[in-house]
């Protein structure tokens, strides 16, 4: 399916690196003007090297007063991809105040304050236009020592929801995706293997494939998507539980990499579950 954005100016937190990074230069070769936004300078430099009509934005988006000083004047705005977050990863009883606020401030905040920045220019233009935010899996499953991090991925998915019922009249549509286990917290071989195994497809998803999803979201061809996410992973079950969550006029595809989180790390948790607990029913 090829998507042209050509005339639209798009805005893309976290450019930096990854999913943002391929973002950035997929929007770039579909014709839009692109804001990459990320706080480190180098990576700015060579992404302006391989995009060169790029609007390079050097910020620490976990800086209420340094984002708004940056992008409180970015100029219209007709696509929003916040993918910018930290993963801090601590066990509970060990997360520090600072841990929690950091993962807070980027992950959640900094999402809330851009969206505002940008949806109150859609809305002072009369344009309709698109808001993609990246959330995680682990806001649907728990994962060992994410707990902050896992905190703002749940909470982003209830923010979309909510932004998308106050900005439906204006045409501006929220929507969100749920990226696969990041490498960071697959870097033990033998529980990747274990993970892998469980897989339909034997696979994670490659950065191309959640990067596709955020290309159809941001497009006209989803106009009527909104409010409600796309799981971005290899790790569905064949079949489809019907979403309990209410997401608008949606299912919800749960990962088959949860049972497997949950047998590899917890075994004697996972034995007492029954099999409803993994299909939708018991994971609220």
């Amino acid at each position: 399916m090829q998507l042209n954005f050509s005339g639209l100016r798009a805005l893309v937190t976290g450019a930096g690196k990854g999913i943002g990074r391929d973002t950035v230069k997929a929007l770039h070769a579909s014709g839009a003007r692109v804001v990459a936004v990320t706080r480190t300078h180098t990576d700015l430099v060579s992404l302006s090297k391989e995009c060169p009509r790029i609007e390079p934005v050097c910020v620490d988006l976990g800086n209420w007063e340094a984002t708004e000083q940056a992008l409180g004047t970015v100029g219209p705005v007709d696509l929003l991809v916040n993918n910018a977050a930290v993963v801090l990863m601590q066990p509970f009883l060990e997360v520090s105040k600072e841990a929690f606020d950091r993962s807070f401030n980027v992950n959640l905040c900094s999402v809330f304050q851009v969206c505002q920045i940008v949806a109150r220019g859609m809305i002072a233009r009369g344009v309709p236009g698109s808001i993609v935010n990246i959330s995680s899996m682990v806001a649907h499953v728990t994962y060992p020592n994410l707990l902050t991090y896992s905190s703002t991925k749940g909470a982003m998915t209830m923010l979309t929801k909510t932004v998308a019922r106050e900005l439906g009249p204006y045409k501006v549509n929220p929507t969100v995706v749920l990226t696969d286990i990041g490498k960071k917290v697959t870097a033990d071989p033998e529980f990747s293997r274990q993970l892998m195994e469980r897989h339909p497809l034997r696979k994670f998803a490659e950065v191309e494939d959640v990067v596709n999803c955020i290309l159809f979201l941001l497009s006209d061809r989803s106009a009527s998507t909104t409010g409600s996410g796309i799981l971005s992973t290899t790790a569905l079950q064949p079949g489809l539980a019907q979403n309990p969550a209410g997401l608008a006029g949606g299912w919800l595809c749960l990962p088959d990499t949860a049972r497997a989180v949950w047998e590899a790390t917890w075994p004697e948790v996972a034995s007492s579950w029954t099999a409803t607990g993994f299909n939708g029913q018991g994971l609220g």
